[in-house]
């Protein structure tokens, strides 16, 4: 068995990239395995969208013992992202200087600000070098930003599923899952628990841009042709929308939709082939064939101006969620990559 352990990582004072300043921030974070026995074997995995600090519970067939990431050769560490409800400073902390929850008055927070939190955390915990920077969707977001921002943090940077910028795509559904959360008078009021209808709605929403056709064409078919109502595509859009809204919070939800549409590796940098260019580790990056809401061009589009990097592409046929799914073939391209180093994992 490995060793997990679980922190909070404190910042008195954070500047956000919009001119505003958090305080009393705090970062939920997970290591596991041992930091001290395998100081040149670290990856840290970016989480995405509404995952938690702790991949063993979200990505299992890549985090744990016999896995791809097995924390007995190597350490895992994972930061819960600012925004979120698992621990890090989000909307429902209390502001320091209203004594209030933030709700909907958090500020706007960017994965560059993400990131700076993140990297005070790498220096905290001792970390010098990062060996394996990876993350799969808005993960993709805050690894490259990490690289761009602080140059040399790590050896290896693996990108799946994302891209440079988010795209007007990806901004529609971000803006509909919000129009879905608006709906909900109990949000709209700032009640303290409010919304879950409107976060209901708006994962259902979500999981269309996820899923995609494909997927629900395979999973969810009826099996009676008789049926006039009671489908099976409908019931799990409403499973999955209230499997979230028992463990997710409508605020940071908002929040975190608002945070997602503002990612573009090119701003304040003369653009996103600039800002690709100063990445300096070496680079995979992989993309999933089946993928609507970050589709392969956009991973190309990666590879094509990130220096050393390298393009594998897999198969799925959930989508964008392959990155959860495709264990196997994650597993593989990741380390055919490291192979290509001599050093395979």
């Amino acid at each position: 068995m490995y060793t997990t352990f679980e922190g909070n990582f404190s910042i008195d004072l954070l500047p956000l990239e919009n001119g505003q300043f958090l305080r009393q921030v705090n970062i939920r974070y997970h290591i596991l395995g041992d930091i001290g026995r395998n100081a040149d074997r670290v990856v840290w995995i970016c989480h995405a969208f509404t995952a938690n600090s702790n991949p063993a519970e979200w990505w299992p067939g890549i985090v744990g013992e016999g896995k791809l990431f097995d924390p007995q050769r190597t350490t895992v560490v994972c930061a819960n992202i600012l925004g979120s409800c698992y621990g890090s400073t989000g909307p429902k902390s209390v502001n320091p200087e209203t004594n209030q929850p933030y709700l909907r008055n958090f500020p706007l927070v960017t994965f560059r600000d993400v990131v700076r939190a993140h990297n005070l955390l790498r220096q905290h915990l001792g970390i010098a070098k990062i060996w394996m920077l990876i993350g799969g969707s808005v993960g993709g977001y805050q690894a490259m930003e990490w690289e761009c921002m602080f140059p040399g943090t790590t050896q290896h940077l693996v990108l799946i599923a994302t891209a440079a910028a988010s795209s007007p795509w990806v901004k529609a559904f971000s803006q509909s899952q919000r129009l879905a959360l608006l709906a909900d008078q109990s949000f709209v009021n700032l009640e303290v628990d409010g919304g879950r209808a409107g976060l209901v709605a708006a994962r259902s929403i979500a999981l269309l841009s996820y899923r995609g056709r494909s997927s629900y064409n395979l999973t969810q078919q009826d099996i009676y042709d008789a049926l006039l109502e009671g489908y099976s595509a409908c019931s799990y859009q409403t499973y999955q929308g209230e499997k979230l809204a028992n463990r997710f919070d409508a605020y940071s939800y908002y929040s975190l939709t608002l945070m997602l549409d503002s990612h573009n590796m090119g701003r304040s940098r003369a653009g996103v082939c600039e800002a690709l260019a100063s990445i300096q580790a070496d680079t995979l990056v992989v993309g999933i064939d089946s993928d609507i809401l970050f589709p392969v061009e956009e991973q190309i589009f990666l590879a094509r101006y990130i220096p050393n990097a390298h393009y594998i592409e897999i198969h799925s046929d959930f989508c964008h969620d392959g990155f959860l799914i495709e264990n196997e073939q994650l597993s593989n391209a990741i380390n055919s990559y490291l192979g290509s180093f001599s050093r395979a994992y």
